[in-house]
């Protein structure tokens, strides 16, 4: 989608982490972006509304979601393109990593606006930090697929990686995917980092064998980084 391009008025795209599950991670800065902002674009503007009211932020919330996301572009793009500044949050963590905001900031990048994304909370980092594995490179993946012939179909397609491989994963969904990940890529180093920065944080590491029997029919609550370490290098290959 593009409009006619004025970039000397345009306002900013403002892309904007929430806390995770601390709020002591909230930036200073922000809140000063949100407190600026013409409109917040979120998930779900209750959620939202609650996180400003803990920070005394009072501002106009729209909705911008997976499902809303191309009908709500015209709208945000007019605010930019008049001057406005435009946050853009999701329920938790970095927007667009794995939630919405791809879109949008497509669109503003294609009309010229600028695009500022604020550093801040998310589960991966801290979650590959923590987890013990090698930190030099790593591949995220997201979200494996849901049932287990497409998610070993695509763990084949990862195999010969040597980065360290980051899923996210449903708490309902972990115990199976640990046992296909293990049955595709052998029985690696691996980590289970659940409700970083909450008060119940947990990081389950070792081989995914050994994983498997500490997780084997426990229910795993809460929000999940799942880590595997890489491929082994093969022999006589030479480090870039």
């Amino acid at each position: 989608m593009s409009i006619p391009d004025d970039s000397d008025s345009h306002g900013t795209l403002y892309l904007v982490p929430t806390p995770i599950g601390n709020l002591g991670d909230m930036t200073q800065r922000a809140l000063d972006i949100l407190s600026q902002s013409e409109l917040i674009a979120c998930e779900d503007t209750r959620l939202s509304g609650r996180l400003l009211a803990h920070f005394g932020i009072r501002k106009r919330l729209i909705s911008y979601h997976d499902f809303n996301e191309e009908a709500r572009l015209p709208q945000l793009l007019k605010i930019l393109q008049s001057g406005g500044n435009v946050s853009v949050v999701t329920d938790a963590g970095s927007p667009g990593l794995s939630d919405p905001a791809y879109r949008i900031i497509r669109a503003a990048i294609d009309n010229n606006i600028t695009v500022s994304p604020l550093p801040g909370a998310n589960a991966l980092i801290p979650a590959l930090t923590g987890s013990g594995l090698p930190l030099d490179r790593f591949y995220f993946e997201g979200f494996l697929p849901n049932k287990s012939g497409a998610r070993r179909n695509r763990l084949e397609r990862l195999r010969e990686l040597e980065h360290t491989l980051i899923f996210y994963e449903s708490p309902f969904r972990i115990e199976k995917a640990v046992q296909d990940t293990h049955d595709i890529l052998g029985d690696r180093e691996a980590c289970i980092a659940r409700e970083i920065s909450k008060i119940y944080e947990e990081f389950i590491r070792g081989s995914l064998s050994q994983i498997l029997e500490k997780i084997r029919g426990k229910t795993i609550k809460g929000e999940i980084v799942f880590l595997v370490a890489g491929a082994p290098k093969k022999k006589g290959k030479q480090s870039d």
